[in-house]
């Protein structure tokens, strides 16, 4: 063999040892939990998908990224943490020029374990749990849930909100990201964006409470109201369209400085002098209260 042949040889022999060192690492983990025991979740960037069984356990699989320090789980039945450590970098603390590869977490968890779940760029997949609580806290990671837990909270910065909620209460702020909320939801729902938009659709219940407000993005609400329920939505310059059935019983009051205002069967007011209009109109025995309030973007209330 010639001394080029070694040294060709030598180097792939180099390369070959240096991917295994970097190579992600296989993580297959399994812990007792209580079926109604806490999991605190965080990962920078890669992926947290959760699934549920009906086992007094959490399995957790997936991948370590290369470079990651360590996946790091504690905890007892009750309480358990998983968190994926950073070299010289403590839990989440890693918004720097950091090199280590994604991580991607598979956690199959107890069907009513409450799940609190913090992440930074990673996407987070969750489906089938029942949860007393659930929340998710993300900067720039896609978020998409089909749950039925009975309290939910959600906070975004830039990335999207895309929600199937089954639950009596539901909190979901984004900055940029759009927010897209599906569901029963006959209890509380707090939506709230500066410039993503908002679509909320609750056709198979009636909300007591729901409040939404933009800066710049429009909102889309598709709904019923409870007896006695309210209705709270306001934008900036972003359009809002809200959408109730024809046997509606409400007090309906609009208002905006210059959009335009739209109400079946209702008299738009606009003063003589100065800008402005607004509306204040009954339906039906005028049972719930409802009302829309814009400064530049229009706003508009149907019937169907």
């Amino acid at each position: 063999m010639t001394r080029a042949h070694l040294q060709r040889l030598a180097f792939g022999l180099a390369l070959l040892t240096a991917h295994s060192a970097f190579a992600a690492t296989p993580i297959n983990e399994t812990r007792p939990l209580d079926p109604r025991g806490r999991i605190e979740i965080e990962n920078v960037k890669g992926s947290v998908v959760v699934r549920a069984w009906d086992k007094s356990e959490v399995k957790i699989e997936g991948s370590l990224g290369a470079g990651v320090e360590r996946l790091e789980v504690e905890g007892d039945r009750e309480h358990l943490n998983v968190r994926v450590k950073y070299p010289n970098r403590g839990g989440m603390g890693m918004f720097g020029s950091d090199k280590s590869e994604p991580t991607d977490l598979i956690l199959t968890v107890p069907i009513r374990a409450d799940l609190d779940i913090d992440v930074v760029s990673a996407d987070v997949n969750i489906e089938g749990v029942a949860s007393n609580e659930l929340s998710v806290d993300t900067v720039s990671g896609e978020v998409t849930v089909a749950a039925a837990p009975r309290e939910a909270d959600f906070d975004s910065v830039s990335g999207d909100l895309q929600l199937t909620i089954n639950s009596s209460r539901v909190s979901a702020e984004t900055v940029s990201g759009d927010l897209n909320l599906r569901g029963r939801l006959d209890g509380e729902v707090r939506v709230e964006t500066v410039s993503g938009r908002i679509d909320v659709s609750t056709l198979q219940s009636r909300v007591q409470k729901l409040s939404g407000s933009t800066v710049s993005g429009d909102i889309n609400i598709h709904t019923a109201l409870a007896s006695n329920g309210r209705i709270s939505l306001e934008t900036v310059s972003g359009d809002l369209d809200l959408t109730l059935p024809r046997n509606l019983s409400a007090n309906v009051r609009g208002e905006s400085f210059s959009g335009d205002l739209a109400a079946p069967g209702a008299q738009i007011i606009r003063p003589k002098h100065g800008p402005g209009s607004s509306f204040d109109h009954r339906y039906g025995s005028g049972d719930g209260d409802i009302t829309i309030e814009s400064f530049s973007g229009d706003a508009t209330l149907r019937l169907e």
